[in-house]
């Protein structure tokens, strides 16, 4: 039932409004189970625009990695993230869910 969210940064438009973006949103981690994938690492892009950072969240379920998007402590660091950057928020759930597999 794991599922993940994929953080895609294109931009920066305001660097010190990702500081803040920064500063706040790892409170959100503290009330919700996350484990760190992929966290703005080097990386290659195959196909598709070139981007500037991707990190990828592993959750138990859809459930929990909504509840973390949506808490109270993630959405007053996420204006700061919008205000700093060009970014692209995709939730998907793991190879484990059921009949995930089905259009691969």
């Amino acid at each position: 039932m794991t599922a993940y969210v994929v953080l895609v940064r294109e931009r920066t438009t305001d660097p010190d409004a990702l500081v803040r973006y920064r500063d706040r949103a790892p409170l959100a981690r503290e009330k919700h189970p996350l484990e760190p994938i992929a966290f703005y690492g080097p990386h290659e892009i195959l196909e598709g625009d070139e981007v500037e950072g991707v990190a990828i969240l592993s959750f138990p379920s859809m459930a929990a990695a909504r509840a973390w998007y949506l808490s109270p402590e993630y959405q007053a660091a996420l204006s700061h993230r919008k205000q700093g950057s060009v970014s692209r928020v995709i939730l998907v759930s793991g190879a484990d869910e059921p009949d995930t597999m089905d259009g691969a």
